[in-house]
């Protein structure tokens, strides 16, 4: 009987099976202190214990990145081992911030499926949950891959693409317990600009770049304790390359949108995503932004603003789509979400 685990095909999959994922983890300030090593993330929410708690909150959580990415990494044996790539994201919602000290666990269920024309792979639909050491939900999203098939005789199931909404509902985003802005400093977040101060339709172009190094991006990825062969081993792309994990591709830009949007602090929806192009080492990542909706929200001082956010590796600023409608080739990412500004 084999012990080890080549992971699973598109055949092995069924609509409405639940995947309890393994491997808990415990969280730290390890895990923020290689985040910031990593990347350049200088938001003070998460960045000063005493930031955080002028805007309320206890001590500073972890980056919402961290948790992402601890919970995605969770799924990738179980979900994405043998997929050809990772296809979107939407309805992700940061239910609960996850403090030093956290240990996270996840489960996924299949909620839709569609062989692909060519028979060889399929989609898989998973919506995905992240819960914390006391039950309590903390964060939850769609994705969606196209996974190998293994067996290419095995019939097609029925198909089952699941209806998502397009944006996460700003009365539905969760905001922290005790959250608030009334008294945001904002000469220590680094810059002036407030909720207020974005118009809907304003592109913001962050300006710095950074070039992705393949020790750096191996090191996020065992990080993440994320076991996709493409992001390791060469002989996994018919190319020779390792593909850079798209989370680390989004982390680099949200790390960049610092500079423009230093008080977006806090991601707590995700609207839509897509890796448009593959990047790897070598690439040099800039990002960009676009204003695409505002909220105000029950918290003292709190808002809510909704982001587009674009990272490329050349080309000129706000490319995003050719006239064909295909994205351009040098757009890496295309990330929609809310995030939490002082009024």
């Amino acid at each position: 009987m084999a012990k080890t685990n080549a992971g699973r095909f598109f055949e092995d999959y069924d609509v409405g099976q639940v995947l309890t994922h393994s491997m808990p983890r415990t969280l730290s300030g390890g895990e923020r202190a290689l985040y910031h090593a990593l990347y350049p993330a200088r938001h003070a929410l998460y960045s000063s214990d005493s930031f955080a708690q002028g805007c309320g909150l206890a001590a500073a959580p972890l980056d919402d990145m961290i948790a992402f990415h601890t919970v995605f990494g969770k799924t990738v044996p179980d979900v994405s081992l043998n997929a050809v790539a990772n296809l979107g994201y939407a309805e992700g919602r940061w239910l609960a911030p996850v403090w030093p000290g956290d240990t996270l666990t996840a489960q996924s269920e299949v909620i839709g499926l569609k062989q692909n024309s060519n028979g060889k792979t399929g989609v898989v639909w998973v919506r995905t949950t992240g819960r914390n050491q006391h039950g309590a939900d903390v964060l939850t999203y769609v994705r969606w891959v196209m996974v190998r098939k293994g067996d290419l005789d095995a019939a097609a199931p029925e198909t089952v693409v699941p209806e998502l909404t397009q944006v996460v509902a700003p009365d539905t985003l969760m905001i922290p317990e005790d959250l608030t802005f009334e008294g945001y400093d904002f000469a220590l977040a680094g810059e002036p600009h407030r909720w207020g101060d974005y118009q809907i339709g304003e592109l913001i172009d962050h300006v710095d770049g950074v070039t992705i190094e393949e020790a750096e991006h191996m090191m996020a990825t065992r990080l993440w304790q994320n076991t996709a062969k493409v992001h390791f081993d060469t002989s996994a792309r018919p190319d020779g390359s390792r593909l850079i994990y798209g989370g680390h591709v989004i982390s680099m830009a949200r790390a960049l949108s610092f500079n423009g949007l230093a008080n977006a602090q806090m991601i707590v929806g995700l609207n839509a995503g897509a890796h448009a192009n593959p990047c790897v080492a070598g690439d040099t990542v800039r990002a960009w932004s676009e204003v695409l909706d505002k909220a105000e929200t029950s918290a003292p001082g709190v808002g809510a603003i909704r982001l587009r956010l674009v990272a490329t590796k050349g080309g000129d600023p706000f490319m995003l789509r050719g006239a064909d409608g295909k994205y351009d080739p040098n757009v890496l990412l295309d990330l929609d979400y809310w995030a939490l500004m002082p009024i």
